[in-house]
């Protein structure tokens, strides 16, 4: 028999659920479709999904649940190189795409599919790191994109659905958003635009609380162990819990800029309340607890982590490298992180930790010094002088500033 099986990427969006209608009516394909869950999706929602999929025609529908892996595999190292991305973004989308990809490639060999679609378009980062990951993963499975095959705007897939009686509120997709544990992101309309920014309406989680209030993380090994002295065992439901407190004061929003692999400029707006107070928090008490030439090499490698992921690396050697190195770094990154929440806001407080290299009685800084005297200054200070006076007796006036 003709395999006419096709493993579609899923998300009950517009564009995946043209590409159902589109792959089975147009093309006569066997559709697979499976949602790659990374952590945004609740049990009611996922239901939903699974429900839409099957009322657009699906021979099967499957959740693939891999939070736990891209904590475990990812997100922690992004944490402990501190990454957002152009020191905005922190790569909510970027990252996952890479675990989805890899979860649907097992399922693909799973059920013996000939083909592998998903709905990005021709203009975006996701379709290099989708095509990319099913490529040197599974190169015998042949790749299908309808969406950016036919060119489509949004308006052009709503027609087409509408056409073969495919009722949805519309309305609610003019923007397209991708959720996950590790932030959601929201495209669309005005992030089309240079000058203009999202409405309040466009984002997902909307400011359900006034005043102010503390919250303290506590970390071990640069992990989130506690959030307000709650310990969990599973770190990704402390980020969860971070994320309920910060996303009611509506935290987290940010538009981001920056280059896309294909070489255009791209813009996208996303919330995320948990990632953004958890990466400051762990950074404030990295301050405190690191060298100055590990806070150096750490910001150094934590960039080109952010870099090489964003641009669909992941499977690079070098990747395991460099998360061997953050992940070393993390020894004394120990203690509480206080943070104050306001609406659409926070602020960092302060740190408490046994690691804290500020609390040594060396000297209290701008104040007074304990270990060392003045003399001890200034002969520190004379021989640091030498190569410089060296300079400017050979080279006479070079370093004289107008």
């Amino acid at each position: 028999m003709m395999n006419n099986k096709v493993v579609l990427a899923f998300s009950g969006g517009l564009d995946t659920s043209f590409c159902v209608k589109y792959l089975k009516e147009e093309k006569g394909l066997e559709i697979f479709s499976a949602i790659a869950n990374t952590g945004g999706f609740s049990e009611e929602e996922l239901v939903e999904i699974e429900r839409g999929a099957r009322d657009l025609g699906v021979a099967d529908h499957v959740t693939l649940d891999v939070t736990d892996l891209y904590y475990r595999n990812c997100i922690r190292y992004m944490i402990y190189g501190n990454v957002l991305k152009n020191n905005t973004y922190p790569l909510s989308v970027s990252s996952e795409r890479i675990f989805q990809a890899m979860a649907l490639v097992d399922y693909a060999r799973k059920v013996g599919a000939k083909y592998i679609a998903h709905g990005s378009t021709g203009a975006g980062n996701d379709q290099i790191r989708f095509d990319l990951t099913f490529q040197i993963l599974a190169p015998e499975i042949e790749i299908l994109t309808p969406i950016r095959d036919l060119v489509l705007s949004r308006d052009e897939e709503i027609d087409y659905l509408m056409k073969r009686g495919v009722e949805k509120d519309w309305s609610k997709m003019a923007y397209s958003i991708n959720k996950g544990i590790w932030g959601t992101s929201v495209g669309g309309k005005e992030t089309l635009t240079t000058d203009q920014n999202l409405p309040e309406e466009a984002y997902p989680s909307q400011l359900k609380k006034e005043g102010s209030e503390e919250m303290v993380l506590s970390f071990e090994k640069g992990e989130l162990k506690m959030v307000n002295g709650e310990k969990f065992d599973n770190v990704v439901d402390a980020i969860r819990k971070v994320e309920a407190l910060g996303s009611v004061y509506a935290i987290g929003r940010d538009t981001h800029v920056g280059d896309t692999i294909i070489g255009i400029k791209g813009r996208v707006g996303f919330e995320a309340a948990g990632p953004l107070m958890i990466i400051k928090a762990h950074h404030l008490l990295e301050k405190h607890t690191l060298t100055k030439w590990q806070m150096y090499w750490k910001e150094q490698l934590g960039n080109w982590y952010g870099m090489l992921l964003h641009e669909a690396q992941y499977l690079e050697p070098v990747m395991r490298d460099i998360e061997a190195f953050l992940e070393n770094s993390q020894g004394n990154v120990n203690g509480d992180v206080i943070l104050k929440l306001h609406p659409y806001r926070f602020e960092l407080v302060g740190i408490k930790s046994a690691n804290d290299l500020m609390n040594t009685g060396f000297g209290d800084y701008g104040e007074v010094n304990k270990a060392w005297t003045g003399d001890d200054v200034k002969g520190f200070t004379k021989l640091m002088s030498n190569y410089l006076k060296i300079f400017n007796t050979v080279n006479k006036g070079q370093l004289d500033v107008d």
